[in-house]
């Protein structure tokens, strides 16, 4: 943001009245999520890191179930009601009372707009402060039919006109509408009202500005930005196609940051994703939301990583799962089909293989064997493991939480431990052997016996 920018007072109103029936989902539009989180919570933060310090999202009637959203995510946020759906320019004014505030700059974003960034929004921002009133946002489309069309002269907007009443001159024209607006807060108010005289449709269109603010010897200017970026969400396939621009966009962003993929088009990302420097991630690996991957760490391949903290030089996998809570100290290691839940590992533990560890502590350079399990709920609470550093746990053991192995115990494989182990102990928790000599030859005599019987007896 410039100094110019930041000197200004904005505030952004968001449109999130759309009921999104094309989905054909008992959730409204707004609510479905890309990369992890809601396209609402993504117009939320983009508004919010374009230096929005004053927001409004306009929803429609009977929505709580938005309303919720909206107080959980932004609760310095206010909603206003959009009673009647008679367009964009109507929707904005029902934030008539915010519009009458002292704003600078009037932001105006679409919840099902997820992938808009920050700084295009700053862009428009600085567009009022250079002087303009109206900044309308466009691109150019591949496929421009049914969007407004952006008809400019000498560097400014004249008209923003619709595809129907377009000539065909003016639908030649590649710069489309994108919908997202800034307004002069001094003007803003006073231009949306005068759009007051309906169209045949009834409805009051926000671009309709443009004219107002031409009318009155105002500057009106176009901004451009990729068509992906801009791109709405309105059903189910085009949730799928903003889901493929945001992984191509954050698998770009992790490989400029320094890490690897080896094939990025397999790799998923959520909106918060943090990946280090040198991190190397292999094929077939999701991240949902509340990862972060230190330098240096190895991700192996169908592993799937949920609010997780992986420490530096750690791996994890192959077919690994960590769930919410899991935190890998630096060069642990988390191995296949291991399963990791509210759990930290210390520093060089070893987790190797087919394991469940939850609700845990594994001091440093602790080695857990294959088949281990934590037995941490009871049906009705959940209990702690705590395993002290340098220990070792013999494979196919249960530990039965609440249950503390000392520093460098050692477990019996097979065991199934109840009580506490002190530092440097042997424990082991199993049935005694017994060995019956010629027992197994006596059994098998025995039973090829009866069913040799069996076959000769007539039905």
């Amino acid at each position: 943001m410039t100094k110019m920018q930041s000197d200004r007072s904005c505030l952004a109103i968001i449109l999130a009245a759309g009921e999104g029936t094309r989905m054909k989902s008992r959730q409204p539009k707004v609510l479905h999520e890309v990369g992890g989180r809601s396209l609402l919570a993504h117009a939320l933060a983009a508004v919010a890191e374009a230096g929005a310090d004053t927001v409004v999202v306009v929803i429609g009637p009977d929505r709580p179930d938005v309303a919720s959203e909206v107080r959980a995510l932004l609760p310095s946020a206010a909603i206003a009601i959009q009673a009647e759906r008679r367009g964009t320019a109507h929707a904005v004014l029902a934030a008539r009372e915010a519009l009458s505030g002292k704003h600078d700059d009037i932001l105006v974003a679409f919840a099902d707009t997820p992938l808009i960034r920050p700084q295009t929004l700053l862009g428009l921002r600085q567009a009022l402060a250079e002087g303009a009133s109206v900044a309308a946002l466009g691109f150019e489309a591949q496929d421009p039919a049914g969007y407004g069309r952006f008809v400019t002269r000498d560097g400014e907007l004249v008209a923003i006109v619709e595809h129907k009443d377009a000539t065909e001159a003016q639908r030649a024209i590649r710069l489309c509408n994108a919908g997202l607006m800034a307004l002069d807060g001094r003007q803003a108010l006073s231009i949306l009202e005068a759009i007051g005289s309906a169209n045949a449709q009834g409805e009051f269109y926000l671009t309709d500005a443009v004219g107002v603010a031409r009318e009155r010897g105002l500057k009106a200017v176009a901004l451009q930005a990729a068509e992906s970026e801009v791109q709405g969400v309105n059903d189910r396939a085009q949730l799928a196609a903003a889901e493929a621009d945001f992984q191509r966009r954050k698998r770009l962003e992790a490989m400029k940051q320094g890490a690897t993929l080896i094939a990025p088009e397999t790799v998923f990302f959520s909106f918060d994703t943090r990946l280090g420097q040198d991190v190397l991630v292999e094929p077939n690996v999701v991240f949902g939301p509340g990862v972060t991957v230190a330098d240096g760490a190895v991700i192996h391949a169908f592993s799937h990583l949920e609010g997780a903290d992986v420490g530096p030089g750690a791996t994890v996998g192959p077919y690994g799962r960590l769930r919410p809570g899991a935190k890998l100290g630096a060069n642990a290691k988390v191995g296949n089909f291991v399963e990791i839940k509210a759990a930290d590992i210390g520093e060089g533990a070893k987790v190797s293989h087919l394991t469940y560890i939850g609700d845990a502590s594994v001091g440093a350079d602790a080695n857990i064997g294959a088949g281990t399990i934590t037995c941490n709920y009871d049906g009705f609470f959940k209990y702690k493991t705590t395993i002290g550093a340098g220990a070792f746990v013999g494979s196919n053991s249960a530990l039965v939480a609440p249950v503390t192995i000392g520093d460098r115990a050692i477990i019996g494989s097979g065991s199934v431990i109840t009580k506490d182990v002190p530092a440097d102990a042997l424990a082991i928790g199993r049935g005694r052997q017994i060995e019956r000599e010629g027992w197994a030859k006596t059994f098998r005599d025995k039973a090829m016996a009866k069913k040799s019987a069996a076959k000769k007896t007539p039905e």
